[in-house]
C-alpha cells in the first residue's frame, strides 16, 4: 500500500518524493528553525543520527546545544524535559523506543500530565515526546510493544499517532503550539514508507479523525500501523463488492468520537483494528464508546482485531502471525455483514 493511496492527490503541482523518516526530520528542522526555544534531546540524537536515523544530519546543523545526546537514563532526561519546558523551552523528547518509555513512567504520568492540575493552573508544561513503537522488525519480546492504549488513558496528555507522510510533517509544529505535553507515536514499520509530499506540507490539524476511504458497508477503525493493513483490506473487499469505510483515528487522545459515530451511523458496522493486546485495548475503549453512543445504529456487534496476547515473538513468521494482518480484517468485515 503506497502513500498516494492513503491522501488525496495534492492541488500543488510541486510535490517530491520522500519517506516517513525524512517527513519526520523535516518536521524538526522546520521547528528548529521556526522557534529558537525548540531543542532535540535523546539517546543517540545527535552525533550517531538516531536509533532509527530521524535525527540524522541535524546535529551538525544545530549543534550540541540544539541538538542533545543524553544519558542511557529515561526518568532523567525526561524529567530535564520537563523542567525545561516549566522554564519556557520547547523540548521535543526522544525516547529510543516505547518500551523504555516505561522507565520514565513516573515522570510522563504522574509530572507532565498532572502538573496543570496540581498547579491550580498555574504552571504547563509544553513538552513534546516522540516515541517509536509498534512490532515487525523482529525485535522480540522486549522491544515490540504498543502501549499507546496505556498513555490515552491518562488526563493531562494528548497522545497522536502519524500515519501519513502529511501528519508525520504537520503534526509537530501543531503538537508544539499545544501547553500541556503531547506525546507522538511513530510506527517503526513507517519509517522507510515512500510516498509524495507536496513542496510547501506544513502544520496540520491534531484534533480530528480522518475518513481515509469513504464506504458504505462497514467501518473500519485503525491509527498508526495498522491503517495500513486497514486500507489493504478495504481494498481486498472492494475486489469483493464490499464498500469498507477506513477511520484514521490519528489522535488517540482525546478521541474524536463524532467521527467515528458518523461513520458507524453510515455503515451499521465497524471492525476496530489494534496492535496492542485485546484486553484493556484502546479497541476496547473505542468499542464501548460505539456501543454506548451508536447502539440503535448498529447492524452487527462491533469486531476487534488485535495482537495474540502473547509477547511478541522473535522468528518472523510467529511475529506476523501474533499482529493484526488484512487477511484477518477482511475476515472480521466479513462476519459483520454475515450477522445482519
Amino acid at each position: 500500500m503506497t502513500e498516494a493511496t492513503l491522501t488525496a492527490t495534492p492541488v500543488d503541482s510541486a510535490v517530491r518524493t520522500t519517506t516517513y523518516r525524512d517527513a519526520v526530520r523535516d518536521a524538526i528542522r522546520d521547528a528548529l528553525n521556526r522557534d529558537r526555544r525548540v531543542f532535540l534531546m535523546g539517546e543517540d540524537v545527535g552525533r550517531y543520527g538516531g536509533c532509527y536515523a530521524v535525527s540524522k544530519g541535524l546535529y551538525d546543523d544545530f549543534g550540541p546545544e540544539r541538538i542533545r545526546d543524553t544519558p542511557l537514563s529515561e526518568s532523567t532526561f525526561v524529567g530535564a524535559g520537563i523542567g525545561a519546558a516549566l522554564g519556557g523551552l520547547r523540548p521535543i523528547v526522544e525516547i529510543m523506543t516505547v518500551n523504555f518509555s516505561l522507565l520514565a513512567l513516573d515522570q510522563i504520568v504522574n509530572n507532565a500530565a498532572t502538573l496543570r492540575h496540581m498547579s491550580g493552573g498555574q504552571c504547563s508544561v509544553p513538552l513534546v515526546i516522540r516515541i517509536p513503537t509498534g512490532a515487525g522488525r523482529q525485535l522480540a519480546a522486549q522491544h515490540s510493544h504498543s502501549l499507546e492504549g496505556w498513555y490515552a488513558h491518562v488526563p493531562g496528555l494528548r497522545v497522536v499517532a502519524p500515519a501519513t507522510l502529511e501528519d508525520a510533517r504537520g503534526m509537530l509544529w501543531t503538537a508544539l503550539q499545544d501547553p500541556d505535553p503531547v506525546i507522538i507515536f511513530e510506527h517503526v514499520m513507517l519509517y522507510g514508507m515512500e510516498g509524495t509530499l507536496r513542496a510547501d506540507a506544513g502544520p496540520v490539524d491534531i484534533d480530528r479523525a480522518a475518513v481515509r476511504r469513504p464506504g458504505r458497508d462497514v467501518t473500519l477503525i485503525a491509527y498508526g500501523g495498522t491503517l495500513h493493513k486497514a486500507l489493504a483490506a478495504a481494498e481486498a473487499l472492494a475486489g469483493e463488492g464490499v464498500s469498507a469505510e477506513v477511520i484514521d483515528l490519528r489522535t488517540l487522545r482525546p478521541l474524536d468520537a463524532d467521527t467515528i459515530l458518523a461513520s458507524v451511523a453510515r455503515t451499521h458496522r465497524a471492525v476496530i483494528v489494534d496492535e496492542g493486546w485485546r484486553s484493556g485495548s484502546l479497541a476496547a475503549e473505542v468499542s464501548a464508546r460505539i456501543m454506548e453512543s451508536a447502539f440503535w445504529s448498529l447492524d452487527a456487534p462491533v469486531a476487534r482485531v488485535c495482537s495474540t496476547e502473547v509477547p511478541i515473538p522473535y522468528p518472523r513468521h510467529l511475529e506476523q502471525a501474533a499482529l493484526p494482518q488484512p487477511d484477518a480484517v477482511v475476515a472480521a468485515a466479513k462476519a459483520t455483514l454475515a450477522t445482519s
